[in-house]
């Protein structure tokens, strides 16, 4: 909504940024001058120890000289209690004793009505907990003392009981003046199918309060006493207050408490909740009675960049994290991740935290794995890759798993390192197989002479002095102008460019913008020349090292383009090869060397120089005339001898 002009002046000037920040901010009275409104302390967004945070309480402003933060008095409570504008400039107004300007009639009307349910719904959040006190609830309070919540944790987290019958609480709200509209608005009672009054919605339940970011009771948890109920956990329905795909339990105090540099952890239930927070791990949360849903998933992502989302240790915890997987691919940006911490077998945070204490969930909860580990757990698990149609199998699924992902350096970063552990999974089986023994190779000795010392320029050329992984820069580039020459053969290569690691950060942008570019070919190149610059780009497509590319001096030639990038993806990938070849061999040298070894690495060097070859190349063997040039050593023995066949000839005569 709009403000009127001067409110947030008035509201500004009214406020104090000194107290405003003394709430999340212990004051260096040493470097601080309160008589002069400035303020010192260490920063409350980067958690630092010295004191580089700024406050001008006269001009309402403050700033940090280490991460830059700066702002108001509305900016700073926005930003440390993760609340919205018009959250922060409401509990401003409140302290300051102002009245934020009405909104028009029906939306204020309906502001209103919010707040009539809210107040019936702290009245009811009461009544339960006196219900906890009395004697109908022996057995509730039992159960919680066996779940190890004292009298402390009962009032921080308003625990309350709903005795059995239809119609306690809708008595006791009604007693009250609450009228019954209201209570089946909230969600309390509930209609009769049989004609007769509304009846109490919990029943025989522990209760939980369940309050927004804002600290409104919004709905109720309740958990069954009856073993026998068909609803272990009921949660209220949802109402004018409440949408459970948009809320979490324990929200407001595991903000402040994530604001302060705690992790974020993600539980199934209440009492994993409420154990957490009791043992210190105040940032805790969890959905409402479902699986988690997109809103959630944003929500937990506001509260903290890298949520670790903590699972039973059975079937059914893995089957929850595998459909957080599946929710979360299309969503990942950079900086916005998951962690999955996976309890002992058969265990809840809870079971664990009374078992072994706060330590042992502290240990699970700092091996916490990142997303793309159980990503590829949960297509490898309990699978067999012993054929190439399994192994392809798996790379096709891992593939449409991964295109989920929208950003395309996440994208690729995932690719790479489910490289890495496809690598790991294959390679015990690719070792085996060269351990057990194979064809020796006999190799065709070349008669090369050795050639002449390099000159200086080559000495200086960037091919030499950067080694290996110059030439994959140059190798890089070749196949990125050669896309940009012919634009339409960028889909054929789609999966070989998103795991080219492009070591260069232009190469990097061009490779990145080709991928979004994909399906719309024919302002490809507009778009690179928009990410790197017109001028980085006439550059590149002049360099030296490309100028002599065929596809490069004949732009638009799919054929030839397309020929280019395979041959040079080629040759990449078998220089990987070698050198995964040769660290494998390197580590097993540690070990012992045979004649299977040696036999890798040649297997290996020739796959590396085959890939560098022209098709039409064969084995010929030279020999170095006097003048230096390298002659067939076939035909020169031919030529020799016609000599001498000559020679006799002229004797004779």
């Amino acid at each position: 909504m709009s403000l009127p002009p001067g409110f947030l002046d008035e509201l500004r000037n009214r406020t104090s940024m000194a107290q405003v920040a003394g709430r999340k901010v212990l004051w260096d009275n040493r470097k601080s001058q309160q008589g002069k409104g400035d303020m010192w302390g260490p920063c409350p967004f980067h958690h630092e120890k010295t004191a580089s945070f700024h406050v001008d309480d006269r001009k309402g402003y403050y700033y940090c000289f280490g991460c830059h933060a700066k702002g108001d008095a509305i900016s700073f409570v926005r930003e440390t209690e993760n609340v919205s504008f018009m959250e922060a400039v409401e509990i401003l107004a409140q302290e300051a004793g102002m009245e934020v300007p009405k909104q028009d009639p029906r939306a204020q009307e309906k502001q209103d009505r919010r707040s009539l349910l809210a107040d019936v719904m702290e009245q009811a959040v009461q009544f339960f907990r006196l219900q906890l006190q009395r004697g109908v609830a022996e057995e509730a309070r039992k159960y919680l003392a066996k779940r190890g919540l004292k009298q402390g944790a009962l009032e921080r987290f308003e625990i309350g009981y709903a005795p059995a019958g239809w119609e306690n609480l809708r008595e006791g709200l009604k007693a009250k003046g609450v009228p019954m509209e209201l209570m089946l608005a909230a969600g309390l009672v509930k209609k009769s199918d049989k004609g007769r009054e509304p009846y109490d919605v919990f029943r025989d339940r522990i209760m939980f309060p369940i309050r927004d970011g804002r600290g409104k009771c919004i709905a109720f948890g309740g958990r069954a006493m009856d073993p026998n109920d068909n609803a272990k956990y009921l949660n209220s329905p949802e109402t004018e207050l409440f949408d459970k795909s948009r809320n979490l339990y324990n929200l407001r105090p595991a903000r402040e408490a994530s604001g302060k540099g705690a992790p974020l952890v993600v539980a199934e239930g209440y009492m994993d909740v409420i154990a957490l927070s009791e043992a210190g791990f105040g940032a805790s949360v969890a959905p409402l009675g479902t699986a988690v849903t997109e809103q959630q998933l944003q929500l937990m992502w506001r509260l903290s960049d890298e949520p670790i989302i903590a699972l039973d240790g059975d079937k059914a915890g893995l089957r929850a994290a595998y459909r957080v997987i599946d929710l979360a691919l299309p969503l990942l940006e950079a900086g916005k991740g998951l962690r999955f911490a996976v309890m002992p077998e058969g265990k809840d945070p809870d079971d664990l935290l009374r078992a072994e204490g706060p330590e042992a969930v502290k240990a699970v909860l700092d091996a916490a794995m990142p997303m793309v580990q159980l990503l590829w757990r949960q297509e490898t698990e309990d699978k067999v890759f012993d054929s190439p149609e399994r192994k392809a199998a798996l790379d096709k699924q891992l593939r449409a798993r991964i295109s989920m992902i929208q950003d395309p350096s996440l994208r690729h970063h995932y690719g790479e390192d489910i490289k890495e552990l496809r690598f790991q999974l294959f390679r015990g089986q690719r070792g085996g197989k060269a351990q057990s023994g194979g064809p020796r190779q006999e190799w065709k000795r070349r008669d090369w002479r050795a050639p002449p010392p390099p000159s200086s320029a080559v000495k200086a050329s960037l091919l030499v002095s950067g080694g290996d992984e110059a030439e994959f820069q140059l190798r890089e580039a070749v196949v990125l102008a050669a896309i940009l020459c012919a634009p339409e053969v960028a889909l054929e290569f789609e999966p070989q460019l998103e795991l080219m690691p492009c070591r260069d950060p232009q190469s990097a942008l061009i490779r990145d913008t080709i991928l979004r570019c994909i399906g719309n070919e024919a302002v490809m190149r507009d778009r690179v020349a928009e990410a790197i610059g017109s001028e980085a780009l006439e550059s590149l497509l002049k360099a030296r090292h490309l100028s002599v590319v065929p596809c490069i001096r004949r732009p638009g030639d799919a054929e030839l383009s397309r020929l280019t990038v395979a041959e040079e993806l080629a040759k990449m990938e078998a220089h990987r090869g070698w050198h995964t070849e040769l660290s494998e061999a390197r580590e097993d040298l540690e070990d012992r060397a045979d004649e299977a070894l040696t036999w890798r690495l040649a297997q290996a060097a020739q796959a590396r120089a085959q890939a560098g070859r022209i098709n039409d190349e064969d084995d010929t063997e030279f020999d170095v005339g006097p003048n230096g040039a390298h002659m067939d050593k076939e035909e020169r023995s031919a030529f020799d001898s016609l000599l001498s066949q000559i020679r006799f000839d002229k004797s004779r005569r």
